[in-house]
């Protein structure tokens, strides 16, 4: 049964088959975006910087002398960033480099047999391509969630592209925080032509071998479509989302005010609110309605709004069921029985758990990342981490004895698999011995 209340949807005991339906994302398909995002990566890659600035020019709305930004503009940016914004700024990055720190790993050693050793290793990704989004929101935040844990793994060259405005100018935030995270190039370039530049290498863009960073759906076609020329990405970040699960122990004004923190992210953002109480539905539509109208940024958020759904349901074994089939990027768990959720979650890419753990908490300051998994990608992907930036490299090494001891093992199955050149190599060396 579906009613219209105010201005979010709210349907109550939905059936199980029309699920998918309801939990469908407000996003376009690949379709429908593919043949713009092709049409630019080709021009790309045959003009490079020139084509770079024809997009530029019509996407942005700007001409530039030279899309690389120079010391001289980091430098008068910054003395623009408030003292207690730097602060601010800082305290985030120490508590993200704190998180990201403990993820390193040793070295994993066996000897699988005597004399046969086998051993894995961690190697930095040498050459990245971070992407932040300017627009109506210039993301600086993301830009500690993606160099920070790049830095600790070692990776060499860091290129980070972010969209001009019409002027030709990037948020002084944004190159304040890149400078104070160690970025090795800057450039002002965005959208789709900004992930066909990292992907192809133009004059002034570097070639690099993974793209990180959320964007729109243009940027997130973009960037899977740059795997098909033999680059890398984090993950298909698309427009954010939220999910929340919320019974009468929770505080209504906070849960909207956590919707509301993502539906202002865009308008094809979608938050959801699924609850075992009708009274909470109600009570949470009336503080939507209430905080709404003291954003900046209303227009967007009502339009998110509209995308975005309050589902009552009987009881948390269905909340959990339709919560795993829709795999949240975000997860807030405000319920008394929290440990069911946060036990049984199979997909999500990240959780904050209990009344007072905003989402906005793991956006900005607590230490986790918050490029994460959208669209239902977390039910494969994990959110970025140090492991990101790093490639696992094995390695082994083989004794005489441990030749003799795996030797006939290895003839054996090759000779099976009928690769007598395989069993050759071990052959010969069995003879030596």
């Amino acid at each position: 049964m579906l009613l219209k209340l105010k201005l979010m949807n709210t349907i109550i005991n939905p059936n199980k088959t029309d699920w998918s339906e309801i939990l469908k994302r407000p996003t376009q398909t690949v379709d429908d975006i593919e043949t713009t995002v092709t049409q630019i990566f080709d021009e790309v890659s045959r003009n490079g910087d020139k084509a770079i600035a024809k997009y530029t020019e019509l996407f942005d709305g700007c001409e530039l002398a030279s899309t690389a930004v120079t010391t001289e503009e980091i430098e008068k940016a910054s003395a623009l960033v408030s003292e207690e914004l730097k602060k601010a700024i800082q305290q985030a990055k120490s508590n993200i480099y704190a998180f990201h720190k403990a993820q390193k790993t040793e070295t994993v050693s066996v000897e699988t047999v005597k004399g046969v050793k086998c051993w894995q290793e961690k190697r930095p990704i040498e050459k990245v391509g971070l992407y932040i989004p300017g627009g109506t929101a210039p993301l600086f935040s993301t830009i500690l969630m993606l160099v920070v844990p790049a830095q600790i793994a070692g990776c060499k060259e860091i290129v980070l592209c972010t969209p001009p405005n019409s002027k030709g100018e990037v948020a002084n935030e944004i190159l304040y925080t890149a400078q104070l995270c160690g970025v090795t190039k800057i450039i002002k370039v965005g959208g789709i032509q900004a992930i066909a530049g990292l992907t192809f290498g133009t004059e002034t863009i570097p070639q690099v071998y993974k793209i990180f960073g959320p964007g729109n759906q243009f940027v997130t076609v973009a960037k899977q479509i740059s795997t098909k020329f033999g680059v890398a990405i984090d993950m298909p970040a698309g427009p954010s989302e939220l999910l929340i699960v919320a019974d009468d122990t929770s505080n209504p004004a906070y849960v909207a005010s956590d919707l509301l923190s993502q539906a202002e992210h865009g308008t094809d953002s979608q938050v959801i609110l699924v609850s075992t109480s009708k009274q909470l539905i109600e009570n949470v539509s009336n503080e939507v309605e209430a905080q709404l109208n003291d954003l900046p940024r209303k227009d967007i958020a009502t339009k998110a709004i509209a995308n975005s759904k309050l589902i009552y349901v009987e009881n948390d074994e269905i909340a959990l069921e339709m919560i795993n089939q829709y795999g949240p990027e975000h997860f807030i768990v405000c319920v008394e029985n929290e440990d069911l959720y946060v036990k049984r979650i199979a997909n999500a890419g990240s959780v904050f758990i209990g009344n007072y753990t905003p989402e906005s908490a793991g956006d900005y300051a607590s230490g986790t990342n918050h490029t994460l998994p959208t669209n239902g990608f977390s039910k494969a992907y994990s959110g970025v981490n140090l492991d990101s930036f790093t490639k696992a490299i094995t390695f082994q090494k083989i004794s005489k004895e441990g030749i003799l001891n795996i030797g006939n093992t290895i003839e054996l199955m090759a000779e099976a698999e009928g690769l007598y050149a395989h069993k050759n190599a071990v052959t010969l060396r069995l003879k030596d011995l």
